[in-house]
Parts: structure tokens; sequence; C-alpha cells
């Protein structure tokens, strides 16, 4: 049998269109240790304005097609032999999300590829595995994204359960945080509208019974980062893989920023530009799934959608 050559390790791009930013991810290496040879976050806000309307309006899709291009100069310019696009949520939804497509693959030159949130959610549960935030403790895995909220009930084993939810921060942010700080009257009309919406995830948990809450990147990582940073530690989010919360702290910063200003949160250290508003309903989410499911055990996973399918790729 011919011996492989490895000197040449397989170098892979993948891309992650979210409903609020795309990001890029070139790395090469095996499943569960690769080394990422570049990362770029774009805040593309291609749900902006028109989310809960099934459109992208113009300047976001200008800025999409933007982006786009400018991926492709990276992955170009890395030299990766295998890429994928995948778009979830907003482009899912979108009336205009095939035009879209059509005019990246015409000016970038990248395929986009529309994935269901049941893919979605399964994308995610391999990605937090291949962080080793997983034990063979049931674990309720929570993914918020702009657009849609992944929920997966899994050990380091197998998924028990999953389901993708069409109530992503930035829907519920047009929905019910119009005025800043949001009004008791939203929260407790947002409240009423996740026990309607969440009842097959209140079901799911009854019967697999997760002891601990791992959120999936997001503002999750927000959490981390200002929590650690007001502690006055230096955080490196790019070097964490995964990271326990404090219960009071993570209940403190939350209760801290659902009362906040949007000048407020502006001016929070470890708070992105991009999460500046949506990190409220981010923040409802967050505990009311805490409170609703008696889980006090949380953690963070730096991985996500795009980890669990690089580790596809290099698998």
């Amino acid at each position: 049998m011919p011996q492989q050559n490895n000197s040449f390790a397989k170098r892979i791009a993948v891309m992650d269109l979210g409903t609020n930013t795309f990001h890029l991810l070139i790395a090469e290496g095996s499943p569960t240790d690769f080394k990422i040879i570049h990362h770029q976050t774009e805040a593309v806000k291609i749900g902006e304005g028109g989310i809960n309307k099934g459109i992208i309006q113009q300047a976001a899709f200008t800025r999409g097609i933007k982006t786009m291009q400018d991926f492709k100069k990276q992955i170009d310019g890395a030299g990766a032999s295998e890429v994928r696009a995948i778009a979830t949520s907003a482009l899912r939804n979108a009336a205009n999300g095939n035009d879209f497509i059509a005019e990246v693959e015409a000016k970038a030159g990248i395929q986009i590829e529309i994935i269901n949130g049941e893919q979605e959610a399964a994308f995610i549960y391999e990605g937090i595995k291949a962080s080793g935030a997983l034990t063979d403790e049931n674990a309720l895995i929570i993914d918020i994204g702009g657009g849609s909220v992944e929920f997966i009930i899994g050990n380091n084993k197998e998924v028990l359960w999953k389901q993708s939810f069409e109530i992503g921060a930035a829907r519920l942010m047009d929905k019910f945080h119009k005025t800043d700080p949001i009004p008791v009257i939203s929260i407790k009309a947002m409240t009423a509208y996740l026990n309607q919406q969440l009842a097959d995830l209140f079901i799911a948990a009854m019967q697999y019974k997760p002891t601990v809450l791992i959120g999936s990147s997001g503002a999750f990582e927000s959490f981390a980062e200002v929590i650690e940073l007001e502690k006055g530690k230096a955080f490196d989010i790019k070097k964490t893989k995964s990271y326990e919360f404090d219960t009071d702290d993570l209940l403190e910063l939350i209760e801290r920023l659902i009362k906040s200003t949007h000048a407020k949160r502006a001016s929070t250290k470890g708070i992105i530009p991009v999460r500046v508003d949506m990190i409220v309903t981010a923040s409802l989410v967050t505990i009311y799934i805490m409170q609703k499911l008696g889980l006090v055990d949380v953690s963070m996973s730096t991985y996500s959608l795009k980890e669990g399918v690089l580790a596809g790729m290099l698998g």
C-alpha cells in the first residue's frame, strides 16, 4: 500500500453565513486538533431591517456580497483546497435568498449551501463535541443565532434530541425590544411567546433530563469576556475553547444587561458592536431557559457550527 504524503496537510475553508455575522475559518490538521490559519468575523447583519419580513434589504445584500468577495481573496491567498459555505436562518427564509446565492457565485465564485435547522443543530453538536466541552452527563446545548436558536440534548457519545426554532435574537429584538431599556411589559410578552414556541423543548427536557447548559459561542462569549475583564483578568477569547461560568456572576451580569441602555452596553468592554443590542434578547432567552429547566451549571464553548463542519471535513 503506498504511503500517504503527510507533508501537505489538507487546508480547508469553512464559512458560516449567519443572520448577524459571516465567519470565515481556514484551518488544517485533525478534527480535534487543528491549526487555525485564518479566522475572520464580519458584522454583515444580513437580517437587518428585514428579518421578520423574510427579505434581505439592499444595504445588507451589498454588504454580504462585498464580504464574500473578500473571503474569496483570503481563501485563495491561504491556498485552501476544500471550501464550504453554509447559510442558515436568514438566507433560508428570505424571498431573495436565492438571488443572493446566485450573485455570490457570479461575483465571488463561491457556492453557498443552505442547510435546514436539523442539519444546523447536528453541525453545532459536532462543534461542541470537538471542543471537549461534553461529558457523559446529558447536556442541553443552546446556540442563540440572530435568526434561529438551536437546542440539542446530548452527551459526548450521542445526540438524544435536537431542534431548531425560528426565535433568534434579531427576530426577538424586532418583535419585543423596541424601546431601550426593554420594558417589563415587553419581557412578559416575550416570556409568554417563548412558553408557546418552546413546548417541544420542555417535553424533550422532561424525557432526557439534562443537568448542564452549554452555550455555543455568540452571546455566551460576550458573557464570559465581560465577567473576566471586570475581574481585571486578561482574557483572550481566541485562545479559549471552553469556559465554566460562576452562576452568581452570570445571573448578576444578565440582570444588568437586561436593565441596561444602549450607551451602557456599548461602553462595556467585552461586548462586540454587533452584539450590543441583541445581547438583551439573548440574555432573556438564557435566563428563561436556566429558570424554566432549573439549570444552574452553565458553561460556554467557543466552538460552534463552523468547527462542526470543519471537523467533518478534516475527518
